[in-house]
Order: C-alpha cells, then structure tokens, then sequence
C-alpha cells in the first residue's frame, strides 16, 4: 500500500514556538508510520526546503499556533504550493486571529461577547473612559496571538496603564474587555457537512493562577479540566450550539474550539482557535477523546476531511 506523504509543520517564529514544537512531536508519535510517510518541517528554517518539495506531498498537517502559523500566513503559502491541509483557510484564519473582527462577526451571528475597546499604540488612552464604559475588573490583552501570552486581568484602575504596556510588547492593537466571572469552558466542533459538536470541556485553573494563562494552560497539574464539563444538559447544548455557530461564522473548515464563559443562563464567546493545540491531553483531543475518537484516529479523521475538501467533495 503506497503511504500519503504528509508534511508535518510546527515550530515557526511566534511567541509559541515552544509548544508547536512539542505538539509536532506528539502528533509525529501518534501518526500511523504504516499509513503516511512523514516529512517534518519547521518554518523558521525550512520554507525553502518546503517549496522545492512541494510536488512530492500529498497533504500537510499544520501544527503551529499564533503569527505566520494560525492567521492565514502559512495558509496562504500552501494554497499557492497547491498542498492541501487540514484546517481554516486562509480568510478564516485571519478573521479568527484578530480579537475585534471574530468578535463583531460573533455579535452579528446572534452571539454574546464581553463588551470591549480597541487601542492602538501611540495612543492617549483614557483610564477613566475604559473603567467607565467597561468597569472592573478589565481583561487586557493583545489583539492577535494565543496562549493568553501578554494578558492581564486589571482589578484596579492604577495597574490598567502597566497592564496595557504588556500587551503592547506583543502587538500594536491591544484590546480591553469586561471580566466575566463564571464557568471556563471550551466547545470543539469536527467535521464539515456532518459537523459534530464534542463534549464541553470545563477549565478550572488550580489557586495559583488568576486565570488560564500560559503558564496554567502548559505546567503539568495546573489546571483541572474536566470532559463532560459539570453543565445541564440544556446549558451544555446552549455552549456547543454557540461552538457551532462560531465555527459557521468565521468560516471555519475540519475543526475549531471556541472559548466560552458560562455565567449564570448566559454564555459570553470568547474567541475561536483555528489549529487547537494537539497534544495527546490537549483540550481539543481529550474531547474528542471523551466522544470515543483516540489520538490517533483523530489525526486520521482530520487528513481525511482536508483531503475530501480538495477533491470538492465538502
């Protein structure tokens, strides 16, 4: 049996290099050796290489979070090199990527979003405008990239100025919004024209961390996560419901995992991610997990949607 030839990206230059390389390695272990023959590719160093064997792969397998690997960038380079991947295209992963336009996208599908401001830098930002359109606490953070790198949560007025000044050494937009307290949760969906939305996933970072940040997202046995998350079931519907039509809005393909708080009956979206991150225990392969898909077979399914969207079969 010839084996597909599968370019398996990760690595790259984005502030989380560090995790894509890790997941690329999980996904190479994971991967079925008597299925695909594997060429590994780091885009920092490797885009050359990349291009002059294009016409030997038959798909790729993007494994890179954040700038020039989750906002179209790397996308962009695939199309024109005529591979097919699995994931968002490149439209999708752009509008994804920016925090203002996924949001206003998710406000004109029917969807609730924490209210918000955008400031650019260079700015005279006004602290006393944003507490009093937005109040306390305040959520800051950069317009683009993942991982919560760059955030802050802001309980008082005095901190807002440091906190803006982090995120702007990560982007040139920075974006301040209201503190929801309620339940963490995230909602995958898999699939195309059969799309399945998967068990929600309930995030409860232990009492060392304020919030899911990086360090809670990526340190063994800092956070609980718990697949199904502890909802009703018609809460849990009303989630994976908003999961879906995050998913539709942002013209997502194959799969996303969209980020929500459930406060109270109502669940406020937070922002989608086009390339979930894919370790074995990762949030997106424990649901998948949870609804009966191992690893391994998750990584299958998601080469055999890439490939049935280049035949047009989608």
């Amino acid at each position: 049996m010839n084996r597909l030839k599968v370019a398996l990206l990760s690595g790259g230059t984005s502030s989380e290099r560090n995790v894509s390389l890790k997941s690329g390695d999980q996904v190479l272990d994971a991967l079925d050796k008597t299925k695909y023959q594997i060429f590994r590719f780091d885009p920092k160093f490797d885009l050359g290489k990349l291009v002059a064997e294009a016409k030997k792969i038959d798909v790729a397998l993007i494994i890179l979070h954040g700038l020039h690997g989750e906002d179209g960038t790397i996308q962009g380079l695939l199309d024109l090199l005529n591979i097919p991947y699995q994931g968002t295209g490149v439209l999708g992963s752009a509008l994804a990527m920016n925090k203002m336009v996924s949001k206003q996208i998710y406000e004109q599908a029917g969807l609730l979003t924490p209210p918000y401001q955008v400031f650019n830098k260079g700015e005279n930002i006004n602290t006393d405008q944003i507490i009093g359109k937005i109040g306390l606490p305040v959520v800051v953070k950069p317009l683009k990239g993942g991982s919560s790198i760059g955030m802050s949560i802001v309980r008082s007025e005095k901190d807002l100025p440091y906190a803006m000044d982090i995120a702007f050494q990560r982007d040139d937009t920075v974006m301040a919004e209201k503190y929801i307290k309620g339940i963490e949760v995230t909602g995958g969906v898999l699939g195309n024209k059969e799309a399945i939305t998967l068990p929600v996933v309930e995030i409860i970072p232990n009492e060392a961390y304020e919030f899911f940040d990086y360090s809670a997202k990526y340190t063994p046995g800092a956070t609980n996560e718990i697949c199904p998350a502890r909802l009703s079931m018609p809460l849990t519907e009303k989630v994976q419901e908003c999961a879906r039509i995050a998913h539709k809005a942002l013209c997502c393909h194959d799969y996303s995992r969209t980020d929500m708080i459930v406060a109270g009956e109502d669940v406020y979206v937070l922002e989608t991610n086009t390339i979930p991150g894919m370790t074995s225990t990762s949030l997106f392969p424990l649901a998948a997990k949870t609804a009966g898909i191992p690893f391994g077979q998750l990584l299958d399914k998601l080469i055999e949607l890439c490939l049935e969207r280049s035949r047009g079969k989608m």
